[in-house]
C-alpha cells in the first residue's frame, strides 16, 4: 500500500489529487491493472469529476451545502454531523483503471479529495494492483 498526505486550508475544499495518484501509479511500474484510492477519514471523501471548469467544483460545494447545511437538527456532539453526511454522500473510495502505466480517466476527469471539516492534514491510501 502507498499513501500520501493532503493539507487542506479551507473548511470545505475539493483538492485535485490526480497528479499525486498518477505519480504513485508511475512509480509502481504497473502497466495494466487498477488503482484503488481510499480516504481513511469520516469527514472527507473522494470523487471523480470535471477538471476543466472550476465552476463545477464550486457548484458541487454549493449544492452539498444546500442539501446538508452545517447547522441542522443533528445529534452528534462534536458538531460536525454535516461533514460526516457529506463525506458519506461522496464516498470514501474510487477505483480507476490503469492502462499503459497511466490512470485511465476521461479527458475532463480528475480525482478530487473532498474536505468537509478542515483545515486538516489528511491521508490518501492507494493500492495499485496489476491485471491478471
Amino acid at each position: 500500500m502507498r499513501q500520501f498526505s493532503v493539507h487542506t486550508q479551507e473548511h470545505t475544499q475539493f483538492v485535485n489529487i490526480t497528479a499525486e495518484v498518477q505519480h504513485a501509479v508511475a512509480d509502481s511500474g504497473i502497466r495494466q491493472g487498477v488503482c484503488h484510492v481510499f480516504i481513511p477519514h469520516t469527514t472527507a471523501g473522494i470523487t471523480i469529476n470535471e477538471n476543466a471548469d472550476p465552476d463545477v467544483v464550486r457548484d458541487l460545494i454549493t449544492t452539498l451545502e444546500r442539501l446538508v447545511p452545517w447547522r441542522g437538527d443533528y445529534q452528534h456532539n462534536e458538531g460536525n454531523s454535516a461533514a460526516h453526511l457529506k463525506a458519506s454522500l461522496m464516498g470514501f473510495d474510487q477505483t480507476v483503471l490503469v492502462q499503459d502505466g497511466r490512470l485511465a480517466l476521461g479527458v475532463w476527469q480528475s480525482l478530487y479529495f473532498c474536505e468537509f471539516d478542515g483545515p486538516r492534514d489528511r491521508k490518501v491510501w492507494l493500492e495499485i494492483i496489476p491485471a491478471g
